[in-house]
């Protein structure tokens, strides 16, 4: 893990307390990356900060080989955490065959959907999950692994599948430990 030192040199926006960050995780945009307390990120997970940039809350995890790219904003809030070979995109290309497509393309000949992306609070989301444009995963939402999320997702629903779909409640009970451990603090 990185020393904070290190982590002050990549240019963060902004740099919470406790933040480990593996060495073989990369990061473009940095300056349009905030990252808050008690932070995780391992090996070799990518970080693109678009223009919309990315925001990190508190307690948050993120999994090796886990990706956040694309050019409108990406936010995790607290207590989220990603699985290992998560990918969050807020933007895509146009998949139909009516235009041309990837980043050596100039934008004229391209038809690429930017949107935000907002993982809520305390949303857990398995290994080798695909979040898409312009989807909300609200609080306390758990999304199973090789998920394909393609629309928002309600509070406190576990969710599965290609595409991803309502599956049953989701307990509350995380929000008390949460309480539990804010009294805990110092």
């Amino acid at each position: 893990m990185l020393d904070y030192d290190s982590l002050k040199r990549i240019g963060f926006a902004s740099l919470g307390c406790n933040v480990l960050i593996s060495e073989n995780a990369k990061f473009y945009g940095a300056g349009r990356i905030s990252i808050g307390d008690n932070v995780r990120i391992d090996d070799f997970c990518i970080l693109s900060a678009g223009e919309g940039g990315i925001r990190i809350g508190n307690f948050v995890h993120i999994a090796a080989y886990s990706s956040l790219i694309g050019h409108s904003e990406i936010f995790l809030d607290d207590f989220s955490g990603l699985s290992s070979r998560v990918s969050i995109y807020s933007s895509s290309d146009d998949y139909s065959g009516e235009t041309l497509t990837n980043p050596t393309v100039p934008s004229r000949y391209k038809n690429v959907t930017h949107a935000p992306v907002r993982v809520g609070k305390h949303v857990i989301i398995g290994s080798g999950s695909v979040i898409l444009p312009g989807v909300t995963i609200g609080n306390g939402a758990a999304i199973g692994s090789l998920s394909l999320v393609t629309r928002d997702c309600e509070s406190f629903f576990i969710y599965a599948g290609i595409p991803a779909r309502r599956i049953k409640q989701r307990s509350r009970k995380l929000l008390d430990l949460e309480t539990q451990l804010a009294l805990e603090k110092p």
